[in-house]
């Protein structure tokens, strides 16, 4: 037992991991809550797209400031939210499909954002964060930005709660209630891309997808009340990021990584066992009735 506690409590003793535990714990909720919408409307393909197309943002925020690590956030965020509303603004032509859109916009920005970096050196060493996060070298200054814009991204879901129900389950009878459907499809395009920036430090481009859908999926096979889905995906998130963490500690693997694997295994666990939408319980139930 006291090996246990002693175990739970070592890590701590740094101030990098207090860090980031607080970072992955933030990001977990918001990707969580964001992440319910992505998964219900069947948008994870834009939430991969997007975290790519910041590649350019970064790419100039590393050129411009030298190689500075803080600003990149800035660039970053306003590369993904340029991206979102251009997608948004291509798919309302009713001749390109969204996903037509998000691939003409996803392959032209991550281009860019190669040719950019192809042209600095060490873009290998220097950018590797950007792919695979770097949630231990998380500052102060970069929590602050992710506690402020997470906060503001959840107060906005809470605010359009009702309208992004409606759009989300039945886009028609949205559009037959007359709510402002096109204003509710960019607002939410650009709190994705805001998750993004916010999340991109912690597990990287390469992972970003993942912790947008994987906890939101997990939690989506254990109820069928948006409300609960929400909080359970942000459980499933947050507990993924701390024992992903640890795990990382100890095991010395990369964090993002870990992160991952942990939120993989808690689907896999929900894919099997989920009263009602479990494959295991779903077999059980067609052997009592046979």
């Amino acid at each position: 037992m006291n090996t246990l506690y002693e175990a739970l409590l070592q890590p701590l003793s740094y101030a990098f991991m207090q860090r980031a535990l607080v970072a992955v714990v933030l990001v977990g909720a918001v990707c969580a809550v964001v992440g319910t919408y992505v998964v219900l409307r069947g948008m994870a393909f834009f939430g991969d797209a997007l975290a790519h197309t910041i590649l350019p943002g970064v790419a100039v925020g590393y050129l411009i400031s030298g190689g500075a690590r803080e600003p990149l956030f800035w660039w970053a965020l306003g590369a993904s939210v340029i991206s979102a509303l251009g997608i948004g603004a291509i798919s309302k032509n009713a001749t390109i499909k969204e996903d037509t859109a998000i691939g003409i916009v996803f392959a032209g920005m991550f281009a860019l954002g190669i040719a950019l970096i192809s042209t600095v050196r060490s873009y290998a060493v220097d950018l590797s964060h950007f792919l695979f996060g770097d949630v231990l070298g998380v500052s102060n200054q970069a929590l602050w930005k992710i506690g402020v814009f997470g906060a503001v991204v959840l107060l906005i879901v809470a605010a359009f709660y009702k309208e992004f129900l409606t759009y989300s389950f039945d886009p028609v009878l949205a559009i037959t209630l007359r709510m402002p459907v096109g204003l509710l499809n960019n607002l939410l395009l650009v709190l994705l891309a805001v998750t993004v920036a916010v999340s991109l430090q912690t597990v990287g481009v390469a992972l970003m997808v993942a912790m947008l859908v994987t906890p939101a999926a997990t939690a989506y096979l254990l109820t069928y009340r948006l409300p609960m889905m929400m909080a359970l995906a942000a459980v499933f998130a947050a507990l993924s990021g701390v024992i992903g963490l640890y795990l990382s500690y100890y095991t010395s693997i990369a964090s993002g990584a870990a992160i991952v694997l942990v939120a993989t295994g808690f689907f896999l666990l929900a894919f099997l066992f989920a009263p009602g939408r479990g494959i295991l319980w779903k077999q059980d139930r067609r052997l009592q009735h046979s």
